[in-house]
C-alpha cells in the first residue's frame, strides 16, 4: 500500500471516528437544519448549497446510519467508546507519531484538550500500573486491540492482569491493555472508562 494511500485511509478514519462522536446538535448538518435532533435527515431540506452538499455527503450519510444503529443498542446513546483509545489503536496500527498524530488531529479540527482524561485515580498504583481485578466498562466500546469487529458493551467486565503498566499514552492520557471476560478480546481502556 502506497504512502498516499495510507494517509489518506488515516484521514478518513478520523474524519469517521470524529463524526461518531460527535453528538447531533453540534453537527454541521444539523446547524444547517439538515437533521432533527435524533439525526434524522428533514425530507424537506435537501442539500443544494455547496456547504449543505459538503456537510451531507455520502461519507455522512454513512457515518449517520452506523450512529443511529449504534444508538439503538442498549447503552448505545451513551458517549460512543473512549476516543483516547481508538486514537492509541490506530497510532499503533499505522505506526504514527505523536508529531503526524498531531497534525492529523488538526488538519481533521479535532482538538487535543477534548482528550483530557477525567481524573479518576483510586486504583491507579504509585508506579502508574492500574491494580490488578475485574473492572466494568462505563461505556460501549466500538474497537479492540486486534481490529476485529465486536462490541464492548456498557457494563462489561474487563480483566485487567498483574502486568498493568500504560502500554502508551495519548497526549498525556495513558492506555492499558485490558481482557474483555466474555470474549477474551484485548482492548485498550482509560482509567478514566473503568470502575470497580
Amino acid at each position: 500500500m502506497s504512502i498516499i494511500t495510507r494517509a489518506g485511509d488515516l484521514v478518513y478514519t478520523f474524519r469517521f471516528l470524529k463524526l461518531l462522536v460527535t453528538p447531533w446538535k453540534e453537527t454541521t448538518a444539523y446547524k444547517l437544519g439538515l437533521l432533527d435532533e435524533n439525526g434524522k435527515r428533514i425530507k424537506s431540506k435537501r442539500p443544494s448549497t455547496p456547504e449543505e452538499k459538503s456537510a451531507y455527503n455520502t461519507f455522512h450519510r454513512l457515518v449517520f446510519n452506523i450512529k443511529r444503529l449504534i444508538e439503538k443498542v442498549p447503552g448505545g446513546s451513551t458517549k460512543i467508546g473512549s476516543y483516547v483509545a481508538a486514537l492509541f489503536l490506530l497510532k499503533e496500527k499505522y505506526n504514527i507519531s505523536d508529531n503526524n498524530l498531531l497534525k492529523i488531529m488538526k488538519e481533521s479540527n479535532i482538538e487535543t484538550m477534548d482528550l483530557q482524561e477525567e481524573k479518576t485515580s483510586w486504583f491507579i498504583l504509585e508506579n502508574g500500573d492500574l491494580s490488578p481485578g475485574i473492572y466494568k466498562i462505563k461505556e460501549d466500546k466500538l474497537v479492540n486491540a486486534t481490529c476485529d469487529e465486536g462490541l464492548v458493551f456498557c457494563g462489561d467486565k474487563v480483566r485487567i492482569y498483574n502486568e498493568s503498566a500504560p502500554v502508551g499514552n495519548i497526549f498525556g492520557v495513558n492506555v492499558y491493555e485490558a481482557v474483555h471476560t466474555s470474549t477474551g478480546l484485548i482492548i485498550y481502556v482509560t482509567a478514566s472508562e473503568l470502575v470497580k
